[in-house]
């Protein structure tokens, strides 16, 4: 009885310590171009911006920005209110070098590195996420800020009007 006990425990603290399931964002074997093809024509349908995270599962801030989005009401609200999210692979298995030359090479700024895209799918915003951190983690005011600022009709000209008329 005592040797059965024991062998579960083992087992039980095995499977606990080496069986976890490491977070997979990031699908280097996925094609970025037809990813962000139908992010495109959900975001032309659905009146919303594109948020592109660009890293890997091997980055832990990558996957630390991930969790801090999903984990914050504040801002996974805001992101699934205003955005259309999707995530881009960078690691050794798939740098997806032609699409993020096609945006100015934004790995140049490290990772992860965000991008807004408009719906037609165009650049409008590089976002360095260090400016986005605060010590060991993200500062949820300065990425609310961040998403604000970019959201679809932040940046529509219709909702500004001249504030003084000659």
């Amino acid at each position: 009885m005592k040797k059965s006990f024991f062998v579960a425990v083992i087992i039980f603290v095995s499977f606990s310590v080496f069986g976890q399931v490491k977070e997979v964002i990031y699908h280097p074997e996925s094609n970025a171009e037809t990813e962000l093809s139908n992010a495109i024509s959900k975001a032309k349908a659905e009146n919303k911006n594109i948020l592109v995270q660009v890293g890997g599962n091997w980055c832990k801030w990558c996957l630390r920005f991930n969790k801090f989005c999903h984990d914050t009401l504040a801002i996974d609200s805001a992101i699934k209110a205003n955005y259309v999210v999707l995530h881009v692979n960078y690691s050794k298995e798939n740098e997806n070098f032609e699409l993020l030359q096609k945006f100015d090479n934004p790995q140049r700024f490290g990772f992860p590195v965000l991008l807004i895209l408009d719906s037609k799918g165009n650049r409008l915003h590089t976002q360095d996420s260090g400016f986005l951190e605060s010590g060991e983690g993200y500062d949820k005011d300065k990425v609310l800020t961040f998403l604000k600022q970019w959201t679809f009709s932040a940046v529509n000209p219709k909702n500004y009007s001249p504030k003084y008329k000659k």
